[in-house]
């Protein structure tokens, strides 16, 4: 009945601990050695206060520093129960008091709790003897009273299951005096009762029993064989019987500790005395220290560990060198005092494998617990972070600590961090030692993919085939794994009547965009489109680009000859006088061409006959003019084919075919038409149309010349000085130049046609900006509308000359003009066409431009 009640007065003892130690961050349990695995320790979300349903949550777990799990948690219902045999003598050898430190950690919010589980001692162990018989020579004249030392058992249980006492087994000479208490351990020795005698009994047979303190107890024996020896009747006396000593760890080999002293009463060999060890139970010291059997000075012999010993016991033994030796013997209790010889050991357990990005500060990284084998001052230890990291070292409890984040982390910068912990003792000197743990950054989808611009032009030809591959996108995402893998799509724009899934489409993968239609210049100049990168982060981010596709022109279209020379197949004759001079004009051929640039700037050349000596055609204007005076060996019919070609590689061209026919008068020239009534009809047409433009350009052109001259007048000389003279030259065969300032103009004007043309232009090209200008009959003109900078061509058609009316339907007639006044030049540039002037002298028009530019 004894034992269940010191159970339960454990128990009340361990309850109220674990109240006090519960609201102070720690809690005590005790279990006893070698109980059964799975058993009951304690509800420790009970003594926690913790929510049994919160314990999966917040991910609970036990952190022990041992590599053997001795206990765990139930995370069902928080019992904490025994998880492997626990072996008290194995754990704490002979330490009195033994206990197991537990760290219990919850997480969200981290809290950090202190475990204390005391492991209690059971009797499971016998007292054991080292050996199975003694051997003791005493002589018979050993006097009643003395005392004889024995072998000491020996039992691995602490407290009261250790060796308790001592008994001997029943005789007539000896007793057992039992010494227990004080600084000594339990010890025995035989006290002589009875005055022995050799010659009545030589040898005594003892039992002398070890018995320990267990319920129920446990016991070990040990013969003793007493061999009785006769003659020397003194034995030798140490100075004291228990000697006490203080050295220092480490202390070197060969250094003298102390020098013990025995005295023997006899004289000669009986008196003297030989010290040496008791070798029974006694190896380890042995091995520690030698004692000299002649002076009795005790050295260090081996090494001295304060971690590993504490204090040694040394038993002594002086004998003489008598025939019938006898012996005594003391004790030299050696207490070995600390040095700070040992550095802290740091232990790292990783709470984490990876910490996330965007963890929150104060997150624990680690569980850090420091531990020094030294004593007082020297195991006495504190702890830092070295650098400037982004993590700090917060105390739980006595030498445990914890890295939690002090600051946030941000993976692309570091993906990972060597944190440094420092751990130094208080000795002197002071001992330290270091411990790098690596903390990886894991990542999260935090930045979205980066093109290198936002907006990029790339130049696609018109024709190319459907699949050609416009242009490659590319995105970088700094992040890493699935949140840096990029996919790209295109983005429809709701406001555009085409969807541009129809017209491009692009690689998810690669972001290689490819053409789903051939495009053509002259209906799409530029294509503008957004393409999309998202990475497959939770949740997806995403970034666009703008790709601007500007269509390049292809000399793909063929100059297009306009009326009234534009029919397929068919010849068209020009009637000329047979007294026509040089440079009389025959037509005018007119065609564009639907390309742009050089692909549109159109030359004419006479293709056949070749070598042609009667006539010529201006390269640019298209004009078919007599070269020479006709004579009575040309044909009366000239078949002429006029190709015209434009500036492409490869170059396109058309052709048109005019039969000249030479009559003998003007008159022929009118029948010949009336002979067409066709013609006839389509010449009226065309005059009637004719006649409505002239009256609206000559309507157009006097007022302009008005508003013209009135803002000339009111200008003052010093306005006038800015601007330099303009300079008009003619040339031998009718045509004549204006040029003002740096400006360049040639213009081409005929007297010998019913409907001349004057045509200037600047050398090479006309400027942007170039006003139209289009004299019809009379003095007035028509002035064009001013090219915007945004619609300047590359390179002028073969149409930029002629305005609207002109390309409308001007033809060529021979009939001559009832007028003979000449038009007044007042543009700045562009196209003066002059319509029913004829006999004005290159001359005449150059004085009337410069009489109306002083105006």
């Amino acid at each position: 009945m004894g034992l269940p009640v010191r159970i339960s007065l454990w128990s009340l003892i361990v309850l109220i601990l674990c109240l006090w130690d519960s609201s102070s961050g720690q809690i005590v349990y005790s279990v006893s050695e070698e109980v059964q695995k799975g058993t009951v320790v304690g509800n420790i979300t009970k003594d926690l206060n913790l929510n049994v349903q919160e314990l999966e949550s917040r991910m609970f777990q036990i952190v022990s520093g041992s590599s053997r799990k001795y206990f765990e948690v139930n995370l069902k219902n928080g019992i904490l129960f025994v998880n492997e045999r626990i072996d008290r003598e194995e754990l704490c050898v002979s330490a009195v008091r033994c206990a197991l430190y537990l760290e219990a950690i919850a997480h969200n919010p981290l809290n950090l709790y202190r475990v204390e589980i005391n492991v209690l001692d059971i009797n499971d162990n016998a007292p054991a003897f080292p050996v199975k018989t003694l051997f003791l020579n005493i002589t018979e004249v050993a006097l009643p009273g003395d005392r004889f030392s024995v072998v000491l058992a020996e039992d691995p249980d602490v407290g009261s299951n250790a060796v308790k006492t001592y008994k001997l087994s029943a005789n007539e000479h000896f007793s057992l005096d039992v010494q227990s208490g004080g600084e000594q351990s339990v010890s025995a020795e035989l006290v002589l009762q009875k005055a022995l005698d050799r010659e009545k009994q030589p040898v005594i047979r003892l039992l002398l029993t070890a018995v320990d303190g267990g319920k129920p107890p446990r016991s070990g024996t040990l013969q003793i064989t007493v061999n009785v020896l006769d003659n020397n009747d003194n034995s030798p006396v140490f100075s004291g019987p228990l000697y006490k000593i203080r050295v220092f760890e480490n202390t070197p080999r060969g250094t003298k500790i102390i020098s013990l002293n025995a005295t023997d009463a006899d004289e000669g060999l009986n008196g003297e005395i030989t010290y040496l060890f008791n070798r029974h139970g006694q190896e380890k010291n042995l091995d520690t220290f030698s004692i000299d059997p002649g002076t009795g000075e005790i050295t260090v012999k081996g090494e001295i560990d304060f971690e590993e010993t504490a204090f040694y016991e040394i038993r002594v033994e002086a004998q003489d060198r008598g025939q019938s030796p006898m012996m005594t013997h003391c004790k030299l209790l050696v207490e070995v005092v600390d040095v700070n010889d040992n550095a802290p050991e740091i232990s790292v357990t990783s709470l984490m494998s990876a910490v996330k990005e965007d963890a929150e500060l104060g997150a624990a990284v680690a569980l850090i617990a420091v531990s020094d084998k030294d004593s007082g001052a020297n195991g006495r230890v504190s702890c830092k972070l070295e650098g400037n990291g982004p993590f700090k070292l917060k105390t739980s409890y006595r030498n445990y600590y914890s890295v939690v984040l002090d600051k946030a982390l941000d993976r692309e910068r570091a993906s990972q961090y060597n944190v440094t912990i420092t751990a130094t003792d208080e000795g002197s000197p002071p001992l330290s030692s270091t411990s790098v743990i690596t903390v990886h950054v894991s990542d999260v989808n935090d930045n979205s993919p980066r093109f290198p611009d936002r907006a990029m032009n790339v130049y696609l030809k018109e024709n190319s085939p459907v699949g050609t591959l416009i242009c490659t996108v590319s995105a970088f995402d700094p992040d890493e794994k699935e949140n840096a893998r990029v996919s790209y799509s295109m983005l429809e724009n709701p406001s555009k009547p085409v969807s541009v899934s129809t017209l491009v489409n692009v690689n998810s993968v690669s972001g290689e965009i490819y053409s789903l239609q051939s495009f053509n210049y002259e209906e799409v100049k530029t294509l503008q489109f957004q393409v999309q990168a998202t990475d497959s982060g939770v949740p997806p981010l995403s970034s666009n680009v703008t790709v601007n596709v500007f269509i390049l022109d292809e000399n793909d279209n063929s100059p297009g000859v306009l009326p009234p020379y534009s029919g397929q197949g068919s010849v068209n004759t020009e009637s000329i006088p047979y007294a026509a001079e040089a440079g009389y004009f025959v037509a005018k051929i007119r065609a564009v061409d639907a390309d742009s640039g050089y692909n549109a700037l159109l030359s004419y050349h006479i293709a056949e006959p070749k070598g042609s000596s009667l006539f010529r055609i201006g390269s640019s204007s298209g004009e078919i003019r007599t070269k020479r005076r006709m004579s009575d060996n040309d044909l009366k019919t000239h078949p002429l084919v006029i190709l015209v070609s434009d500036h492409g590689d490869p170059s396109l061209s058309a052709t048109v075919s005019i039969d000249v026919v030479v009559v003998e008068s003007a008159g022929e020239i009118q029948t010949s038409f009336r002979q067409l009534p066709v013609k006839e009809e389509t010449f009226s047409d065309l005059n009637l149309y004719l006649l409505i433009a002239i009256v609206s350009v000559s309507v157009i052109f006097l007022l302009s010349l008005i508003s013209l001259i009135a803002v000339k007048c009111h200008r003052t000389d010093g306005g006038l000085s800015r601007y330099s003279a303009p300079m008009i030259t003619t040339h031998p065969d009718g045509s004549w130049s204006y040029s003002k300032s740096t400006q360049q103009y040639d213009v081409c004007f005929s007297s010998d046609t019913l409907k001349s043309d004057v045509v200037v232009f600047p050398t090479p090209f006309p400027p942007a900006d170039a006003e139209l200008i289009s004299i019809n009959g009379g003095d007035t003109f028509k002035r064009t509308q001013t090219l915007p900078n945004s619609e300047k061509p590359k390179a002028p058609n073969a149409d930029w000359r002629y305005s609207a009316s002109l390309r409308a339907g001007m033809q060529r007639s021979a009939l001559p003009s009832p007028s003979g006044s000449c038009s007044t030049l007042g543009a700045h540039g562009g196209v003066i066409s002059d319509a029913g002037s004829s006999g004005c002298s290159g001359a005449e028009l150059a004085h009337r431009v410069q009489r109306s530019w002083r105006c």
